[in-house]
């Protein structure tokens, strides 16, 4: 009977060791026997085991230490986290704008930008597929792009060479050059321009707006039928029609061709039209279809004055009576001369009294020559053809001579002739290209008919 207690004290202990049986008992740890002896020996123990229910334990699985907080190595791990730094721009390519100077050429204006000759060689080849360098003249302005390289590379190259149209290069990723040429949209409109001669037909004509380059081509137009020195006189009138182009704003992108002229001299009036044939040729007639266009030229440069005819004079230098075989025009230094018809040159070069002149010879076995001149047009020299209007020189004051003027003569057959009478009978229009010739002046006439001066309209291009 005293067992029972024992039974009850030990029997939740073994449960427990049989649950937990890596439970270990250090040396100080009572063993399950010492439990039941002592459990014998105070009865009041075993009754309160008794009474007690049986208990049964859970452990909890050992969590695994927190890792140790350490300290801070660096100043920086101090301070709060900093956003990653954005990475660097690329620099970007610089712009240049290049004008022309006199004597500039485009290889020498890209030299002296920095760049590479190679690279200069090779985008102006690139260019000449649609604008030919040579014709750059000063105050254009060409517009480059480089890279930001510590050696600038050339990218990019773009010139204007007239309103609304842009021609540009630029470098391909192979290195290659490639050419585009960008036109702007335009509308043709037909302008005139009237106004009457006081002081010169040339400021009377800017002064109506004729631009200046579209006035002096005129000029040397209407040169084919006008003395200037003897049929033009103050009061005497003249209207122009000619193209102007505008782009979708409005704005003026340049001019075109003058489309016809007239010219009140002395009460008689000179019609001139300008004519494209169905050919393609274009040409410059009168009112009645003869073509302006003679063997020769009467006047080889524009705007002078004939200070001395053909025939016997007292020479001005020398002092004696003797023939002057030529015509005297008198016009500032530096006025371009033209060649007076197409043909060959047989000399450029200084030849006594005549101080520097050039010898054409033409067909039928006539040759002009131009003497005083100031200086040689480039190119200009033995053996190469020249066309009618090609500028071969300028005036000047070489040789015998008192100041600059250009001395023109012509010989045929051997012997001199005068200038003003030496041009033949034109070519005139017939059959089918004279009926559309007069077509096309009635319609123009009919445009133009309430059109004042100054005033443009609207047309279709040719």
């Amino acid at each position: 009977m005293r067992l029972r207690p024992a039974i009850a004290i030990v029997t939740p202990v073994i449960a427990l060791f049989t649950l937990y049986p890596a439970i270990r008992f250090s040396p100080d740890t009572p063993s399950p026997a010492d439990i039941a002896e002592a459990a014998a020996a105070k009865p009041e123990v075993a009754a309160i085991a008794d009474a007690a229910p049986a208990v049964s334990l859970t452990l909890a699985p050992e969590a695994p230490p927190e890792p140790a907080a350490t300290a801070p190595e660096t100043v920086a791990e101090l301070l709060p986290a900093q956003p990653e730094a954005a990475p660097e721009a690329e620099p970007e390519p610089q712009t240049r704008v290049l004008t022309v100077d006199r004597g500039d050429t485009l290889m020498r204006l890209l030299s002296s930008a920095g760049v590479d000759a190679a690279d200069a060689h090779a985008a102006i080849a690139s260019l000449s597929e649609h604008f030919r360098p040579a014709a750059l003249r000063p105050g254009d302005e060409i517009a480059i792009r480089l890279s930001a390289d510590e050696t600038p590379l050339l990218l990019e190259l773009e010139v204007e060479p007239e309103p609304g149209r842009t021609v540009r290069v630029h470098r391909q990723p192979d290195g290659n050059w490639l050419a585009d040429q960008t036109i702007a949209p335009r509308t043709r409109f037909l302008v005139r321009a009237e106004g009457l001669v006081d002081g010169g037909l040339f400021p009377a004509m800017t002064r109506a707006g004729v631009p200046a380059g579209m006035a002096l081509s005129l000029i040397r137009i209407l040169g084919h039928q006008v003395d200037f020195q003897r049929d033009l006189q103050p009061g005497d009138g003249f209207a122009i029609l000619f193209d102007r182009f505008r782009d979708s704003d409005g704005d003026v992108l340049g001019h075109g061709q003058v489309i016809s002229a007239s010219l009140t001299l002395s009460g008689r009036t000179l019609e001139v039209w300008r004519h494209k044939s169905r050919s393609g040729t274009t040409d410059w007639y009168d009112h009645e279809g003869r073509s302006l266009r003679r063997s020769f030229l009467r006047t080889p440069l524009d705007g002078a004055r004939i200070s001395s005819g053909f025939g016997r004079r007292s020479h001005p230098v020398l002092g004696f009576n003797r023939m002057h075989q030529g015509i005297d025009f008198a016009a500032p230094t530096g006025t371009p001369i033209y060649a007076a018809a197409d043909g060959t040159i047989v000399s450029a070069k200084r030849d006594g009294g005549y101080g520097l002149m050039v010898r054409i010879r033409h067909a039928g076995g006539v040759e002009t020559r131009y003497a005083h001149m100031s200086r040689f047009s480039r190119g200009i020299a033995a053996n190469r053809r020249v066309r009618q209007g090609d500028v071969i020189g300028a005036v000047g004051s070489t040789g015998l001579s008192t100041g600059p003027h250009l001395h023109y003569e012509v010989v045929a057959a051997g012997r001199h002739v005068n200038p003003s009478s030496h041009v033949q009978q034109p070519a005139r229009l017939a059959g089918a290209e004279l009926n559309a010739f007069r077509a096309r002046q009635r319609t123009l006439n009919r445009v133009v008919a309430g059109l004042g001066t100054r005033q443009e309209i609207a047309m279709a291009s040719d």
